[in-house]
């Protein structure tokens, strides 16, 4: 699933094509025919929050697409052929010089940019990690609510409502990095440990968001230079089940975790479990 980092480069590669353009033309299988109420209008904003890609326009609307497992956005030059399927095709924007193609994209939206915060999977946000001004002590007061006391830490980190921007492959990485048990409970993780989870997601996000190529959570989060254990490998500990810990050898292991089952990848001997942790391995 894509994560922050993707969604920014996403914005990123998108903006100076469609930013301050003017829609010729725009088709979607959801919303269907009222996506043409953006057409004529001139895109102000491309921008993500946590998982979402948002695209503003001056008439007051926006276009929302969550690409959850499957979706990718892409940019064609008019008259280009397309690299997928059109029936493929979740939305297209055309504007002069540019067509944006959103493909097995499950989520698209269109709204009223004054009815955000009243719209729950935005409004409902907790702090996205990419913003420059994000506020951790939220995050983290988020995180302690007494709701997530007893969700295992893994579960808790990548709830969307209270820290936008990590998944999958972060959970994983980020508990590795800090030696946190993936079943851990909220309750049990300490307010210095989960200081430090947050502000390793922040880093590692910003990192890959500015990052030419595939995610590398082996480099230091400026991302500049590969840690050597790691030998070729782009992260520590995802997808690598039943190889060696590149700490300390023991074979990672891996486990379905949440109520939408997501893999965990951890380490049994670095990611010691205790308490209710244990009895939940």
């Amino acid at each position: 699933m894509p994560e922050g980092d993707n969604l920014a480069r996403t914005a990123d590669g998108l903006r100076p094509h469609l930013l301050g353009r003017q829609v010729t033309a725009a088709r979607a299988r959801v919303p269907g025919p009222a996506i043409s109420h953006i057409v004529g209008a001139t895109v102000t904003e491309v921008l993500s929050i946590g998982k979402n890609l948002l695209i503003r326009f001056d008439n007051g609307l926006e276009v929302r697409t969550h690409l959850r497992m499957r979706g990718t956005w892409h940019r064609y030059r008019p008259g280009e052929p397309w690299r997928r399927a059109p029936g493929r095709a979740s939305l297209v924007i055309e504007v002069p010089g540019a067509v944006a193609v959103a493909f097995d994209t499950p989520v698209v939206e269109l709204l009223e940019q004054r009815a955000e915060r009243l719209h729950a999977p935005l409004g409902g946000l907790g702090p996205d990690l990419l913003d420059p001004n994000v506020d951790l002590a939220a995050a983290k007061r988020r995180l302690r609510e007494p709701s997530r006391a007893g969700r295992s830490i893994a579960e808790a980190i990548t709830d969307q409502r209270a820290v936008a921007g990590l998944g999958n492959v972060y959970k994983s990485e980020i508990l590795w990095l800090e030696r946190v048990n993936p079943f851990a409970t909220v309750a049990d993780i300490d307010d210095e440990t989960l200081d430090r989870l947050l502000d390793l997601g922040r880093r590692l996000l910003v990192a890959n968001a500015a990052r030419a190529g595939g995610r590398v959570t082996t480099a230091g989060p400026d991302a500049r230079r590969r840690d050597p254990r790691a030998g070729g490998d782009s992260v520590w500990v995802c997808r690598r089940a039943g190889r060696p810990c590149r700490r300390c050898g023991t074979l990672i292991r891996a486990a379905q975790q949440g109520d939408l089952p997501r893999t965990t990848y951890w380490c049994p001997s670095c990611q010691v479990a205790t308490g209710q942790a244990q009895q939940r391995l």
